[in-house]
């Protein structure tokens, strides 16, 4: 017989709104909102322990504001005229999007994961998934490296986690595939627009079995007069100007270099897998990797 036992813990918090208007040919507010944790717990010995830390924290905390008269401004989507002002606004460890139905601008959510505006479930998710977007695979995937005593322990949190942690578990291979992404929209190409691989679709547009000169496994690419291949370790160095914006996110983190890849422009990525990531064996057998590009790493020391 198991037992699990669930304590709570109190945090304490304040939120602090400001606004001001701005110069511009419209009226407009740049409204500041700062989550602020005035909890008074600290260490009983001083270290820095992150797992006793966790329950006195607001990490997941989401914010959400709405109106009553006006509206707010997309700051992913902003008109022209309002580009400036977006780019001078600051989130730190939060990132608000419109929320509601599309067309909706009265309501904004702020959390610590990056959406889309006005998100939504899709149509693929087979439940109420995490938060209920798109990147419900990822997060399934996050579940399934769980440990079983792990999952034990988060099903017993509260009802919900059961019901994820339960929903995860029995998603047949089918339902996970329908979660790696779906074709939205279609566009019909005609006449001299198509190409030789498109007049074939028995032929792939591009084969890198067929290529004899690739190898992703052995291929090494020169970085600050190292090469790197397979089995490297690097930090990353994420783009500000091409890079995925989660990437931002792994500013600085250790990776190992799993594949050299060369597209069919003749540029070359970096597949790695994030050390410390408890997803890491789940992303290699399923090679489902992070890409970057060679001037987005900085060799390491192997160990």
């Amino acid at each position: 017989m198991s037992v699990t036992i669930r304590r709570c813990e109190e945090i304490s918090g304040v939120l602090r709104l400001s606004a001001r208007e701005l110069d511009g040919p419209y009226r407009v507010m740049c409204l500041t909102a700062v989550v602020e944790n005035t909890s008074t717990w600290s260490p009983p010995d001083g270290s820095a322990d992150r797992d006793a830390a966790l329950a006195y924290s607001l990490v997941a905390a989401h914010l959400l504001m709405g109106l009553s008269a006006g509206s707010f401004l997309s700051m992913t989507d902003p008109p022209e005229w309002a580009k400036g002002a977006i780019a001078s606004c600051r989130n730190l460890h939060t990132w608000p999007v419109l929320a509601g139905e599309a067309g909706r601008a009265d309501l904004v959510l702020s959390s610590p994961i990056i959406l889309e505006d006005h998100p939504a479930i899709a149509p693929e998710s087979p439940g109420t998934l995490y938060d209920a977007t798109e990147i419900d695979e990822i997060l399934a995937l996050r579940t399934a490296a769980l440990t079983d005593e792990e999952k034990r322990e988060a099903r017993g949190t509260d009802e919900r986690a059961a019901a994820v942690i339960d929903l995860a578990d029995s998603m047949p291979p089918e339902v996970l595939e329908r979660l790696h992404g779906a074709v939205r929209s279609l566009r019909e190409v005609t006449g001299s627009d198509l190409v030789d691989e498109v007049k074939r679709p028995d032929t792939p547009w591009w084969d890198p079995a067929s290529d004899s000169g690739f190898d992703p496994a052995h291929d090494r690419v020169l970085v600050d007069g190292r090469p790197l291949g397979a089995g490297s370790r690097v930090q990353l160095r994420p783009g500000l100007r091409r890079t995925d914006a989660q990437d931002l996110f792994l500013h600085g983190r250790s990776a190992r270099v799993e594949a050299v890849l060369h597209d069919v422009d003749g540029a070359v990525h970096l597949a790695v897998t994030v050390e410390g990531d408890p997803g890491a064996d789940i992303r290699r057998e399923q090679g489902r990797f992070l890409y970057f590009q060679p001037d987005e790493v900085v060799p390491l020391e192997d160990g």
